[in-house]
């Protein structure tokens, strides 16, 4: 069963033209944590969201699947 999508942080990456690796560099956490992220099989917190928005030089909001 495929997870809900509630991030666009894979998209993002692509868009940037830039890696799981850089993004895990960047941000000092493991690489599969961040395979994970963009697979939605977790959700970053808060805080990272905001640190992976500085990262990719995006709007915060940028990185959330829309409500609407």
């Amino acid at each position: 069963m495929e997870s809900p999508k509630y991030n666009r942080i894979k998209a993002i990456l692509a868009e940037k033209g830039t890696s799981n690796n850089h993004l895990a560099h960047e941000l000092g956490v493991n690489i599969n944590t961040v395979s994970k992220w963009c697979t939605n099989k977790i959700q970053p917190s808060i805080e990272t969201l905001f640190a992976i928005a500085k990262v990719l030089d995006v709007d915060v909001r940028e990185l959330l699947v829309s409500t609407r």
